[in-house]
């Protein structure tokens, strides 16, 4: 099983185009920043999306602060390809920042990717 969480702006927006996937063994959870940092530590959870008008600051402020840089990425207003995706999780990234509306396209890439892991 892997265990999604979502915060930002967008943190509800992220729960239905994640469920609407209906992908087996992937978990979608709301969470705050600070939660989500203690939960990702602790390894009761695997990664985190986080959302805002920019998907460059306030998406990933403090799970940056509190995890490091190197666990995370910011999407920014970009929509990644599947190879960019892949990089990434191949670098170890488990929280990932994209704006509010491009949630339709990039958690949908997202986490059929971290599903395709599990398999």
């Amino acid at each position: 099983m892997t265990k999604i969480l979502t915060g930002g702006v967008g943190k509800s927006e992220v729960v239905g185009a994640v469920t609407g996937l209906g992908l087996p063994g992937v978990e979608i959870v709301v969470s705050s920043d600070m939660d989500a940092a203690v939960l990702l530590r602790a390894g009761r959870a695997d990664y985190f999306l986080g959302t805002c008008h920019t998907g460059a600051g306030a998406s990933l402020g403090v799970l940056v602060g509190l995890l490091g840089a190197a666990a995370c990425h910011t999407f920014g207003r970009s929509v990644p390809s599947g190879a960019q995706i892949e990089a990434l999780l191949d670098e170890g990234k488990r929280v990932f920042g994209f704006a509010v509306d491009q949630i339709d396209a990039v958690a949908p890439a997202l986490v059929r990717a971290l599903a395709a892991r599990t398999l």
